[in-house]
């Protein structure tokens, strides 16, 4: 059997600091790069999607929504039936 020997620890010790260090100065360089980059894509996503849409909602967009909610409203009228009865209790000290 193999033992375990106090300089392999200080080994392995030593590379998970290593790592974790070098991991956390390379975010703190490249982080904001990276934040900046994945912002200017969202954003010109929201922006394509602002201008395919004419910028404001049409009428025909808006008919959509009010056809969708009149759907949902007609599927949502289903009769609830009581599953108990409620008990109002006291807490006793």
């Amino acid at each position: 059997m193999q033992e375990a020997s106090l300089v392999g620890l200080v080994k392995t010790l030593l590379i998970i600091l290593l790592i974790y260090f070098g991991l956390k100065i390379i975010f703190k360089w490249f982080g904001p790069l990276i934040l900046k980059y994945f912002m200017k894509k969202m954003g010109e996503k929201a922006f394509r999607g602002f201008t395919q849409n004419g910028g404001f909602p049409n009428q025909q967009t808006q008919q959509r929504r009010e056809n969708n909610i009149d759907k949902n409203s007609k599927n949502n009228k289903k009769e609830k039936k009581p599953v108990g009865e409620y008990i109002d209790y006291e807490e006793i000290d």
